[in-house]
């Protein structure tokens, strides 16, 4: 994990939706009216929704009726804090300064994040919803217990070994799961020759995962099927809900 001083990524939400002034509801939040694209990164000092610097990616869509549908995402690259432009329109949020967090996950919407805040411009109110719905075992919206511990001091950390340079194979495998949502190796090997534009074989990108996972840098998921998985490992460990 990149770190800033003291400070360090626990949780990333590539291609999140960010709207202000309240809640989202019913056909708004699914069809984005009135959003905001980026990433919503969280650390141990503060949430960061960042819309600046975007890069596109089409994903395949979670529609049963089409199943040519794309989702295109729109994120930033967030793994160097000290290189997020500290002025509008990202929005920098100390954790002290959260008077109120909660998460909502129903049917009808997708899983989301409402945050409340104060600054010397006054009371804020954003939700954050998700928009990656593939591999993964929690959401969004069960960020708001995590910021809760963070703000009673009650959370955890475990310390990670530093990321690799994406100078090699394994930095480069690092960088493309920093949205610490579940790949498996041919996810990845696409994933790194898309960011990086070179040609991998597949069974190289398995030695730099299961190296990486020796490490304690990738979590290894074994699936029912037989094949393997891997996430990026967070600050937060493996028993924490917003893995």
């Amino acid at each position: 994990m990149s770190t800033q001083n003291s400070e360090v990524i626990l949780a990333q939400e590539q291609g999140a939706t960010m709207r202000s002034g309240g809640a989202e509801k019913g056909i708004e939040a699914e069809f984005g009216v009135g959003t905001i694209k980026g990433t919503l990164v969280l650390t141990n000092e503060r949430l960061i929704f960042v819309c600046t610097n975007e890069r596109e990616e089409d994903l395949p869509g979670e529609g049963a009726l089409n199943p040519m549908e794309k989702i295109r995402l729109v994120y930033s690259d967030v793994e160097d804090l000290g290189k997020i432009p500290t002025g509008k329109p990202n929005i920098f949020v100390p954790i002290g300064s959260i008077s109120s967090v909660k998460g909502h996950a129903t049917a009808l919407e997708r899983p989301s994040l409402e945050v409340t805040w104060g600054d010397d411009s006054g009371k804020h109110r954003s939700v954050f919803a998700e928009t990656l719905m593939g591999r993964r075992k929690r959401n969004l919206n069960d960020w708001a217990q995590i910021i809760e511990n963070l703000k009673a001091g009650k959370q955890n950390l475990i310390s990670l070994p530093r990321a690799p340079s994406t100078d090699t194979l394994e930095g480069k495998v690092v960088h493309v799961l920093s949205d610490m949502q579940e790949k498996g190796v041919f996810e990845i090997e696409e994933a790194v020759e898309a960011e990086f534009k070179v040609d991998l074989d597949p069974d190289v990108v398995q030695v730099a995962c299961e190296k990486l996972a020796s490490q304690r840098l990738l979590i290894k998921y074994p699936d029912s099927s037989g094949d393997v998985f891997y996430r990026r490992a967070s600050p937060l460990g493996e028993a924490n809900p917003s893995n």
